[in-house]
Protein backbone atom coordinates (compact mmCIF):
# COMPACT_ATOMS: atom_id res chain seq x y z
CA UNK A 1 0.00 0.00 0.00
CA UNK A 2 1.55 3.69 -0.81
CA UNK A 3 0.57 7.00 0.97
CA UNK A 4 -0.55 9.76 -1.91
CA UNK A 5 -1.72 13.12 -2.20
CA UNK A 6 -3.77 15.15 -4.35
CA UNK A 7 -2.04 18.11 -4.97
CA UNK A 8 -3.13 21.17 -6.93
CA UNK A 9 -1.06 23.89 -8.57
CA UNK A 10 -2.02 27.44 -8.43
CA UNK A 11 -0.25 30.73 -9.95
CA UNK A 12 2.99 28.25 -9.71
CA UNK A 13 2.51 26.90 -6.08
CA UNK A 14 1.32 23.52 -5.01
CA UNK A 15 -0.80 23.71 -2.41
CA UNK A 16 -2.05 20.03 -0.86
CA UNK A 17 -5.29 18.82 -0.66
CA UNK A 18 -6.48 15.19 0.88
CA UNK A 19 -4.24 12.43 1.91
CA UNK A 20 -5.30 8.97 0.48
CA UNK A 21 -3.59 5.22 1.75
CA UNK A 22 -3.93 3.47 -1.68
CA UNK A 23 -4.00 -0.25 -2.24
CA UNK A 24 -3.94 -0.88 -5.98
CA UNK A 25 -6.23 1.42 -7.41
CA UNK A 26 -8.51 1.58 -4.62
CA UNK A 27 -9.19 4.19 -1.43
CA UNK A 28 -8.31 1.98 1.88
CA UNK A 29 -8.40 5.56 4.31
CA UNK A 30 -8.33 8.84 3.88
CA UNK A 31 -7.24 11.80 5.82
CA UNK A 32 -8.78 15.87 4.73
CA UNK A 33 -7.16 18.36 4.24
CA UNK A 34 -5.85 20.12 7.48
CA UNK A 35 -7.11 17.48 9.65
CA UNK A 36 -5.05 14.97 11.21
CA UNK A 37 -7.84 11.90 11.98
CA UNK A 38 -7.64 8.79 9.50
CA UNK A 39 -10.75 7.85 8.14
CA UNK A 40 -10.42 4.04 7.20
CA UNK A 41 -12.95 3.12 4.48
CA UNK A 42 -15.06 -0.18 5.63
CA UNK A 43 -15.35 -0.92 1.42
CA UNK A 44 -12.30 0.39 -0.74
CA UNK A 45 -13.20 2.87 -3.34
CA UNK A 46 -12.29 3.30 -6.77
CA UNK A 47 -10.38 6.50 -7.34
CA UNK A 48 -10.58 8.19 -10.76
CA UNK A 49 -7.43 10.34 -11.26
CA UNK A 50 -8.36 11.62 -14.82
CA UNK A 51 -7.53 15.59 -14.42
CA UNK A 52 -5.99 15.75 -10.60
CA UNK A 53 -2.22 15.66 -9.77
CA UNK A 54 -0.87 13.18 -7.12
CA UNK A 55 2.59 12.73 -4.93
CA UNK A 56 3.55 9.68 -3.75
CA UNK A 57 4.65 10.63 -0.02
CA UNK A 58 8.13 9.36 1.31
CA UNK A 59 6.85 9.03 4.92
CA UNK A 60 3.07 7.26 5.16
CA UNK A 61 1.05 9.18 7.54
CA UNK A 62 -1.28 6.16 8.34
CA UNK A 63 -1.32 4.14 10.95
CA UNK A 64 -3.78 1.72 10.32
CA UNK A 65 -4.18 -2.13 10.11
CA UNK A 66 -4.13 -4.07 6.73
CA UNK A 67 -6.22 -6.80 6.14
CA UNK A 68 -3.59 -9.18 6.13
CA UNK A 69 -3.43 -8.68 9.87
CA UNK A 70 -7.38 -9.08 10.68
CA UNK A 71 -9.08 -12.19 10.62
CA UNK A 72 -11.50 -12.42 7.72
CA UNK A 73 -14.77 -14.50 8.86
CA UNK A 74 -17.97 -15.13 7.08
CA UNK A 75 -21.54 -14.23 8.38
CA UNK A 76 -24.87 -16.31 7.95
CA UNK A 77 -25.66 -14.46 4.78
CA UNK A 78 -22.50 -14.85 3.33
CA UNK A 79 -20.85 -11.99 3.63
CA UNK A 80 -17.26 -11.43 4.76
CA UNK A 81 -16.66 -9.75 7.69
CA UNK A 82 -12.58 -8.49 9.59
CA UNK A 83 -11.68 -9.04 13.23
CA UNK A 84 -9.44 -7.11 14.94
CA UNK A 85 -8.17 -9.35 17.84
CA UNK A 86 -6.09 -6.13 18.77
CA UNK A 87 -8.79 -3.53 19.13
CA UNK A 88 -11.52 -6.27 19.61
CA UNK A 89 -13.80 -4.90 17.13
CA UNK A 90 -15.36 -6.60 14.32
CA UNK A 91 -16.71 -4.67 10.54
CA UNK A 92 -20.15 -6.08 10.96
CA UNK A 93 -23.06 -4.14 11.63
CA UNK A 94 -23.75 -5.63 14.61
CA UNK A 95 -20.76 -4.83 15.92
CA UNK A 96 -21.24 -0.78 14.94
CA UNK A 97 -24.60 -0.55 17.33
CA UNK A 98 -23.84 -2.98 20.23
CA UNK A 99 -19.83 -3.03 20.45
CA UNK A 100 -20.42 -6.78 21.00
CA UNK A 101 -21.27 -9.63 17.97
CA UNK A 102 -21.07 -13.22 17.87
CA UNK A 103 -18.05 -12.98 15.14
CA UNK A 104 -16.14 -11.82 17.80
CA UNK A 105 -17.47 -14.02 20.16
CA UNK A 106 -16.58 -16.97 18.32
CA UNK A 107 -12.99 -15.86 17.54
CA UNK A 108 -11.73 -14.50 20.36
CA UNK A 109 -13.04 -16.85 22.79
Amino acid sequence: MIAIQEVTKWNGDIQPNHTYLMNGEKIVAYIPKGKKDVIQLRVPLRLDKRGRQFVELKSNPFNIKTKSSLIEVKGSKGNTYYIDPDAKSCTCSGYSFRKTCRHLNEVLV
